[in-house]
């Protein structure tokens, strides 16, 4: 018997007859936010991703605006009225992927805490490829769709989804610190949080 043996094996004895246990763990499922739109947008921005809080019935000309004049994907079962014509630069189908400009989609849900969007390529989400791909990706977030923290976006998940988790512009660094954009996704990521109010800018 060697020594890590050994060690395990007086442990063992050591516990054998002691009582079952239940360790009751209050872990912190949501941080004290008051303005989850607020704090998230000011996190996106920290990455340097574009922001902008309009209130719902603005989020159509903007993406009209955004998407003029490039071809945009806009996954199927996108909710939003967003530009599908020629001449308003949208392309819907799949075999424009390696020439198309951006794309434009939903989430599942965002995180104020990280400045996170999540997808799970639901409707209106597209598929992987089609996020990560393209060099622009134009996200519409809904204020309802904006937790706190972590746990609660998890918690509003599937995991038996394919989850996609989004926190800027895809970026790395080298050992110098030396920052290059673009090299695992999009190189820019604006994001169009939709609200009732604008309650920041």
């Amino acid at each position: 018997m060697g020594a890590r043996e050994e060690i395990l094996a007086k442990v063992r004895k050591a516990v054998a007859d002691a009582p079952e246990t239940e360790v009751v763990r209050h872990y912190r499922t949501r941080p004290d936010v008051d303005d989850v739109v607020g704090l998230f947008a000011e996190r996106v921005r920290d990455y340097r991703a574009v922001v902008h809080v309009l209130p719902d019935a603005d989020v159509p000309g903007k993406l009209a605006e955004l998407a003029a004049g490039r071809r945009m994907i806009v996954p199927d079962g996108f909710a939003w009225a967003a530009p599908s014509s020629p001449d308003a630069g949208a392309d819907r189908r799949w075999d424009t992927l390696d020439a198309a400009d951006g794309v434009i989609t939903a989430c599942a849900v965002a995180i104020a805490e990280t400045g996170t969007i999540v997808l799970d390529h639901g409707p209106g989400q597209g598929a992987r490829a089609q996020t990560l791909i393209p060099d622009h990706h134009v996200c519409v977030v809904r204020a309802d769709q904006i937790v706190a923290g972590v746990p609660e976006a998890v918690a509003r998940l599937d995991p038996a989804r394919p989850l996609t988790w989004i926190s800027g512009p895809s970026a790395t660094s080298d050992i110098e610190l030396n920052r290059v954009e673009g090299v695992h996704g999009p190189r820019t990521l604006e994001v169009i949080i939709s609200t009732s109010r604008v309650v920041s800018t």
